[in-house]
C-alpha cells in the first residue's frame, strides 16, 4: 500500500480517512465506507480500518492502529487546550468579581452565575482529560435519558440496552441533549445492525452554544472515544448517536 492510497482508520467507534479527514461510521464490517472496493483491516479480531485490495494485511492493520491512536490523541489535546483556556479565563474573571464584591461593587448574583459557568467548563475539561474509571455495565437507554435529557420527547424501544460506564453514558447523552437545545428536543431510537441509533432532533428553541467546544467537539470525543460509539453530525438540526447494542 502506497502512502497516497486512500486509507480508513478506526477512531473510537467511527472511521476517519487519513488523507482527507472525512468521517464515516459506525465502524462495522456491514457498513464499509463509500468509494471502495475495500478490504477489512483487523487487529486481534477487531476491525481497525479499511484499505484498498492487495494491501499487506498485517502491516496495514498495524498502521491503522497507530494512526487511530494518533488521531485520538490529537483530538484530546486540542480539546484540553481549548477548554483549559476557557477555564483559566473564567477563573480570573471570577477572582476579579470576588475582589470587586469585597468593596461592594459587584452583585453576588453575578458571582454565582460566573461560578456556575466556571463549573460547567471545568466538568467539560474533566470529561476530556480523564479516562473513565467506572466499570462498563448494561443500562436501558430510556432510564439513562431520564437523567440526561429530562425535557426531551422520547420514543424508545424497551429493549434498547447498551454497555458503558454509567457516568460517561450520562455525560455523553446530556451533552448531546444540551447541544441540540435541551427541552423540546425529540429523541427516537432504532436498532441498525449491531448498533442503537439515537436520533436527536433539535428543539425549536435551540440557540448556538456560547462555547462551541461544548457542542460537537465535546460530544464527538465522549461518544466516539469513551463510549466506542459514533456521532453523525451531518445535519444542522439533528445529531445521530450510534452506540453498540447489547
Amino acid at each position: 500500500m502506497q502512502a497516497e492510497d486512500p486509507f480508513w482508520v478506526r477512531v473510537g467507534g467511527g472511521l476517519e480517512e487519513v488523507r482527507s479527514g472525512r468521517r464515516h461510521g459506525p465502524a462495522d464490517s456491514l457498513f464499509p465506507p463509500a468509494g471502495g472496493p475495500w478490504e477489512e483491516l483487523r487487529h486481534n479480531g477487531r476491525l481497525v480500518g479499511w484499505a484498498p485490495p492487495g494491501a499487506p494485511a498485517r502491516g496495514a492493520a498495524r498502521r491503522a492502529v497507530d494512526e487511530g491512536l494518533r488521531l485520538t490523541h490529537e483530538r484530546r489535546a486540542y480539546l484540553v487546550r481549548r477548554l483549559a483556556h476557557k477555564v483559566r479565563s473564567s477563573a480570573l474573571a471570577l477572582q476579579e468579581s470576588a475582589r470587586q464584591a469585597s468593596f461592594g461593587r459587584q452583585q453576588f448574583e453575578e458571582i454565582h452565575d460566573q461560578a456556575q459557568d466556571l463549573a460547567r467548563k471545568a466538568l467539560a475539561l474533566e470529561a476530556v482529560a480523564l479516562d473513565p474509571v467506572d466499570p462498563a455495565r448494561a443500562f436501558v437507554i430510556g432510564a439513562v435519558l431520564n437523567l440526561a435529557a429530562p425535557g426531551a420527547e422520547r420514543t424508545l424501544p424497551q429493549d434498547a440496552i447498551v454497555r458503558a460506564p454509567e457516568s460517561v453514558l450520562v455525560e455523553g447523552l446530556a451533552r448531546a441533549y444540551d447541544w441540540m437545545g435541551g427541552p423540546g428536543s425529540v429523541i427516537q431510537c432504532e436498532l441498525i445492525g449491531k448498533w442503537w441509533r439515537l436520533q436527536i432532533d433539535a428543539s425549536p428553541e435551540r440557540r448556538p452554544l456560547a462555547i462551541p467546544e461544548l457542542g460537537e467537539p465535546l460530544v464527538r470525543y465522549v461518544v466516539d472515544t469513551h463510549l466506542e460509539g459514533w456521532l453523525d453530525a451531518g445535519r444542522p438540526d439533528r445529531a445521530d448517536v450510534y452506540l453498540p447494542a447489547v
